[in-house]
């Protein structure tokens, strides 16, 4: 059986251009407003719009890095690279987030004095191109973490966004300085938790976790359920990038099964109940399982009691 695998981030390249574009040119936009008008609220809208800005970008170059073959140093191509990216954008929003809460602290104990139809404009106008780019990532963000870490800065600044228009509202309406940088910090506090499930997702692929939306108890009952199946030991799921999920295993069949039939049955169970396309299972039967179980030396547990590969027929 073939294994064909992709990165799902690729078939929305298109639109996260489209997205880069857009928050670019915005970006520079709110900057400049945000420096003339004082205003804390838009300088961190586009403090959000340049790690939109480098997430976008990062995720553009991973798809263009996952898209390299694989050789023979880097078996599995270069899937990674855009866990690597959620990642570095994660970080990013961290760390926007961290100046934000120190610009407010300063601001808080002496509020500046702020332009309040500029911010409301500007913001008014960024609350739209925020949402164009939302609604292009929106689709793709639950299929790859890659574009969930870049649609997520997109939300964020929705908020910010948001957040910039009410203070502008307030500004102009009471005069009280307070509500600028008050917002900003709100915006700050939301991104967080939804920043924080970002950065957890990459680590867990990065450390080869399990895949939430799969228990391995349940992967093992399936496997036992597979006719002639008598154990299974051994038994690792993990993610290599989003979409691409493996399996390997080791799993004891009855004396005198057909083997091919039985592997056959174990893929077609495994992509059936849970989606895994990539599936490396030996299968074994008493007599190797306990050829197996006997040391052939000091320290070494898993060979044939004469020291012979049970496989390739090569010493060990």
């Amino acid at each position: 059986m073939s294994h064909s695998h992709g990165s799902s981030a690729s078939t929305h390249r298109g639109r996260l251009f489209v997205a880069l574009a857009l928050t670019a040119s915005y970006m520079f936009v709110e900057a400049i407003t945000g420096f003339i008008t004082g205003s804390l609220v838009l300088v961190a809208d586009a403090g959000h719009m340049l790690t939109d800005v480098a997430g976008l970008s990062l995720a553009l170059v991973a798809i263009w890095l996952a898209q390299r073959p694989a050789t023979g140093r880097k078996t599995f191509g270069y899937y990674r690279a855009e866990i690597l990216a959620a990642l570095v954008n994660a970080v990013l929003l961290f760390g926007v987030s961290g100046y934000i809460f120190f610009e407010t602290y300063q601001r808080l104990r002496e509020p500046p004095t702020v332009s309040s139809l500029p911010l409301l404009v500007v913001a008014s106008i960024g609350l739209g191109v925020n949402l164009i780019s939302a609604r292009l990532l929106m689709s793709g963000s639950g299929e790859s973490i890659n574009v969930r870490g870049a649609f997520l800065e997109v939300v964020s600044d929705i908020l910010g966004s948001v957040g910039a228009i009410i203070a502008g509202v307030i500004l102009l309406t009471t005069g009280w300085k307070y509500a600028d940088p008050l917002f900003a910090a709100a915006v700050g506090l939301f991104i967080l938790p939804r920043t924080w499930n970002l950065l957890k997702g990459a680590l867990d692929v990065l450390f080869e976790g399990t895949p939430a939306h799969i228990e391995i108890a349940d992967v093992q009952r399936a496997i036992l359920c597979v006719p002639d199946v008598q154990s299974v030991h051994d038994l690792h799921v993990w993610t290599v990038t989003s979409g691409f999920v493996a399996l390997s295993g080791h799993v004891q069949v009855g004396e005198g099964t057909d083997r091919d039939a039985a592997l056959v049955a174990l893929r077609s169970r495994l992509m059936k109940d849970f989606d895994i396309e990539h599936v490396t299972i030996q299968i074994e039967n008493e007599r190797l399982a306990a050829g197996l179980d006997q040391p052939c030396f000091p320290g070494q547990t898993a060979c044939y009691a004469d020291g012979a590969s049970p496989l390739s027929g090569v010493r060990t």
